[in-house]
């Protein structure tokens, strides 16, 4: 091993190409030439990849994929507590995003264990760059459920954010989810399909989700991410006395005073601020009267 138990080893998370494989970061090549284990989610895939960058494994390479990861991720502690440098790698992208890798960097990090990074191709921000949906602000959100009760519902839980939204699918649930997407969100919302990115046959199918919905019904292939534009600015009109209420609440909790609250919220609504004010003093009012629940206006 590279270090001793004086002084501790290196935790390093290495991105993977998500297809090309010249897109693997040059760094990737020497940490697997010098780490003493590679964490690896497929041994096999692992095999190809360094095969394909003409490397050989330096130190001894272990399985960490999500059926052994609670039992592993000890035994890979003790090797950095050691003062073993341990890459993980994962089939494609960076680990712990929606791939093993967060209980080892949890573990690591409750025994003050040094973690860094191999930066390297991500299918997130791969699709986010070629959706041709806003990206200033963005929500990853994963896998859905795969039971449709529990999909369509957490879907409902992120139909009003105005943050484009990114997740990942297989190919099997595709219509079925683009489907759940379009009733949680609008026939109309706008979205992408990304498949096989970097790839050969790669695809980027935009349109509304009851378009793409209607496409996927024939079947898609290949590894799927799928982005989806941000729920619209309600206008003044939309915009009920809670909605106002709850603004003012978010604008006070981060510091402002509550005049300088109604006022900025009554100017971006659009709306005068005696509106506003009645509203708060309305909610205000309901509060003393009622139960209490959570935090709410005093």
């Amino acid at each position: 091993m590279t270090g001793s138990a004086d002084s501790p080893g290196t935790l390093v998370l290495a991105g993977t190409p998500i297809g090309d494989v010249a897109d693997a970061p040059p760094r990737l090549a020497a940490e697997l030439e010098s780490a003493d284990v590679v964490a690896a989610e497929d041994t096999r895939r692992l095999r190809r990849l360094t095969q394909a960058l003409g490397v050989q494994v330096g130190g001894r390479v272990v399985s960490y994929f999500e059926g052994n990861e609670t039992a592993r991720t000890p035994e890979l502690v003790e090797a950095l507590v050691g003062g073993a440098r341990v890459l993980l790698v994962t089939d494609a992208g960076m680990p712990s995003v929606s791939d093993p890798g967060y209980r080892l960097v949890a573990a690591a990090v409750e025994r003050d264990i040094k973690v860094t990074a191999v930066p390297g191709p991500s299918a997130v921000l791969t699709a986010l760059a070629l959706s041709g949906l806003p990206v200033d602000r963005f929500c990853f959100e994963g896998f859905l459920p795969r039971k449709a009760g529990e999909r369509l519902s957490r879907l409902k839980e992120v139909a009003e954010d105005r943050r484009t939204l990114v997740y990942f699918e297989a190919p099997h649930r595709i219509d079925d989810t683009l489907a759940a997407m379009a009733e949680a969100f609008g026939d109309e919302r706008r979205a992408a399909v990304c498949r096989e990115l970097t790839k050969t046959y790669e695809e980027v199918k935009r349109g509304s989700l009851a378009e793409l919905a209607a496409w996927a019904a024939d079947g898609v292939r290949g590894e799927i991410t799928v982005v989806v534009e941000g729920a619209p600015e309600k206008s003044a009109a939309e915009l009920g006395p809670e909605e106002l209420v709850r603004r003012v609440l978010v604008r006070e909790e981060a510091g402002e005073r509550r005049k300088e609250a109604i006022a900025a919220v009554a100017a971006e609504a659009g709306l005068p601020k005696r509106e506003v004010f009645d509203a708060v003093v309305a909610a205000k009012n309901a509060a003393r009267s009622g139960p209490s629940e959570g935090k709410g206006l005093s």
